[in-house]
């Protein structure tokens, strides 16, 4: 036991409502790459409604985890759950429905670089909620655009944004199709404090106006204190401890502590 388990006090879940269900449930996950163990039993649910952050060095397997979730990585053994569908055995037409209720931010945010901001907001409207109206489609990506503050951007090219705006229309993109799961891969990387701070109060702001469940993937501590809900801490591809922000803050641990400098 971690010196953070040693640590809490009687109830291990002090935000989360334990009636609640998993919205994602993940038991006893193995992910390895020619030989070299990613994930080694892995066990973690995702409760309606919360962001659980997982920190971890680099390497510790935090965005092969999330990758699993939506199998664009196939794991080697144990089993999730999303809304009670184990995803492992989802064909292709059950795997795409299932895609659909899950936003992606990747660390790169994979914008469409020969389309607009507007288009690039309309291509997952298109394929994903058909059957809207034009004016439907054309009112949905105003909102998003307003609701990350660049509905001025909405005729530029990503070619023409800064990092932190082509961060902002990303998770635009991810939410224009409500998602019920937001999964973010170190939302963060590459943004001065500054447009840290502004991503991370994006988050946030999505939970409260979209009723997401987040996972969000980093090793950026500030984005951990702003969001978390709930930490868990992977190390060399193991559950190595989790708590509330409080908890590792006052933690005696050496490596808890490293991070918390």
């Amino acid at each position: 036991m971690s010196t953070i388990q040693a640590e809490k006090i009687a109830d291990p879940w002090p935000i989360i409502n334990r009636s609640n269900e998993p919205v994602i449930e993940i038991m006893n996950l193995k992910k390895s790459f020619d030989m070299e163990p990613v994930l080694v039993d892995v066990s973690i649910n995702l409760y309606n409604g919360e962001n659980l952050v997982i920190l971890g060095k680099s390497g510790s397997g935090k965005s092969v985890l999330i990758k699993c979730i939506v199998r664009l990585l196939n794991p080697d053994g144990g089993t999730i759950h999303v809304f009670g569908e184990e995803v492992g055995q989802l064909g292709n037409a059950g795997l795409s429905e299932l895609r659909k209720k899950i936003g992606f931010l990747f660390q790169s945010g994979a914008l469409y670089d020969s389309m607009t901001v507007r288009q690039n907001l309309e291509f997952p409207l298109r394929r994903i909620k058909k059957g809207l109206t034009e004016k439907e489609i054309s009112e949905k990506v105003i909102e998003v655009l307003e609701n990350v503050g660049l509905a001025d951007a909405l005729n530029k090219m990503p070619s023409q944004l800064s990092g932190g705006m082509r961060k902002r229309i990303s998770l635009a993109r991810t939410v224009v199709v409500d998602p019920m799961i937001m999964l973010y891969d170190e939302p963060t990387t590459g943004l001065d404090p500054v447009t840290s701070d502004e991503i991370s109060e994006l988050i946030n702001d999505v939970q409260q106006k979209y009723k997401t469940s987040s996972i969000i993937i980093t090793h950026d501590i500030e984005c951990a204190r702003a969001t978390a809900d709930r930490i868990i801490m992977l190390k060399d591809g193991e559950v190595y401890t989790e708590g509330t922000i409080e908890d590792f803050e006052k933690s005696t641990d050496p490596l808890i502590k490293s991070f918390f400098k």
